[in-house]
């Protein structure tokens, strides 16, 4: 049975410091690039959740060891990649986007499914870009397979990525692999969540890969080895936005330890949201710090960059007393969820008045009310109905556990932070 979660209420001003795991994205990168390394890696501090353990599993099926470490690392043996293997991308797109190209590289068939709702989310563009580099695969979306042949001729291809920066960083991080290399040009509406493609880039220079991405919309991957990592995984910075978000509603103080000085990761943007919605935000030593205002601000703003934020926020503006415009998120229509349709959905239950755009949501204040907060197998959905019990009384949040797909044990750390601010 699903599970239901009574939200907590805050009593007051949450008063917290909430250690937040390691980043998704780092972490999936860092396998990926691991696994077609010339050499053992080591990753330090790797998140360990649903989508990196699918992403584990997947590598170790193609021929890869993925093993405990100290200190809770994982040491990462590359090898000669091979099939027959079944993929489970679960709901992960890092997943079901980053791993058909090793699995082009790779001798025998890779077979790809997932959950219910992963069979939904877009895979054309990038399983249609490995055929025009020269894979075999059978099928456009999941279920679907690859005829690996022990290597890819590569070369140019042009894709239209407007739906999902993974597309792109898919491609790239197996790039250097390709017997050509690969150059990826992006041909339609800009592209979305560009700080992912930044972070893949920054991951393969460090890496010894040649990376050009001089010219717009065009990234140049030379053929070349990829160099074995040590990697610091940094603190997931989108998983910290719930806790930060909890300071901003009750007017209380949150930290989150560990927030780095310079990132690539779309999080950090977080830091100028929360001020523009009316908190303090300050970044003393290692640590970042929310003060909630009295009162939140709405606001008008364009997170086309940062659409993984989008339900914080929503849940914030919600909160607020005034319109607020989130714009630049047509492509949340084909996340996890359409994230679109289920904020207004789940807000509109509630006694929100919330109207969908061509490109985002108007959110208009309103007094709400308690309910069932329905997360729709989305763990960004899920967080955001537990903001927002923060201040309203009776909301049950339906599918607590999909959290886990990027924050090992949420409710329990949710559960934490209040009782730190008792």
């Amino acid at each position: 049975m699903t599970q239901l979660w009574p939200a907590p209420v805050a009593t007051g001003p949450v008063h917290a410091t909430v250690p937040v795991p390691g980043s998704k994205s780092i972490t999936n990168r860092a396998l990926v690039l691991a696994a077609l390394a010339d050499g053992p890696s080591t990753l330090h501090a790797p998140l360990r959740s649903r989508d990196t353990e699918l992403m584990a599993a997947a590598l170790r099926a193609l021929g890869a060891t993925v093993s405990d470490g100290p200190a809770g690392s994982w040491q990462v043996t590359p090898a000669e990649l091979r099939g027959p293997a079944d993929v489970d991308c679960g709901l992960a797109g890092t997943v079901m986007r980053f791993v058909p190209p090793i699995a082009a590289l790779a001798h025998g068939r890779i077979t790809f499914d997932g959950d219910p709702q992963a069979r939904k989310r877009p895979l054309s563009t990038v399983l249609d870009a490995l055929r025009a580099l020269g894979a075999d695969i059978d099928g456009n979306a999941l279920p679907f397979a690859v005829r690996g042949t022990g290597g890819l001729p590569g070369g140019a291809v042009t894709i239209d990525a407007s739906a999902s920066s993974q597309f792109v960083s898919g491609l790239l991080l197996s790039g250097a692999r390709f017997a050509q290399g690969v150059t990826v040009v992006h041909d339609g509406e800009p592209v979305p969540s560009l700080p992912h493609i930044e972070m893949t880039v920054s991951m393969l220079r460090a890496a010894g890969v040649e990376v050009d991405d001089s010219e717009r919309d065009t990234w140049r991957i030379a053929p070349g080895s990829i160099r074995a990592l040590d990697v610091y995984v940094e603190p997931d910075l989108s998983n910290a936005t719930p806790f930060l978000a909890a300071a901003a509603a009750t007017g209380g103080t949150v930290t989150v330890p560990g927030w780095p000085e310079k990132t690539t990761q779309a999080g950090d943007a977080i830091r100028d949201i929360l001020d523009r919605m009316g908190a303090r935000v300050r970044r003393d030593g290692d640590g970042l710090t929310v003060t909630g205002p009295d009162e939140l601000r709405p606001v008008d703003i364009d997170l086309h960059d940062v659409g993984e934020l989008t339900p914080t926020v929503a849940a914030l503006a919600a909160l607020a007393p005034g319109r607020s415009q989130l714009r630049g998120i047509a492509h949340l229509r084909g996340h996890e969820t359409d994230r679109l349709a289920a904020l207004q959905s789940e807000l509109t239950k509630l006694g929100g008045a919330v109207e969908q755009t061509e490109d985002g949501l108007l959110i208009e204040p309103r007094p709400l009310t308690g309910g069932t907060w329905h997360s729709y197998a989305d763990h960004r959905m899920a967080t955001a109905g537990a903001i927002l019990g923060l201040k309203v009384p009776g909301i049950v949040v339906e599918d607590i556990a999909t959290t886990s797909k990027t924050i090992p044990d949420f409710p329990g750390m949710w559960a934490q932070m209040l009782r730190e601010a008792a």
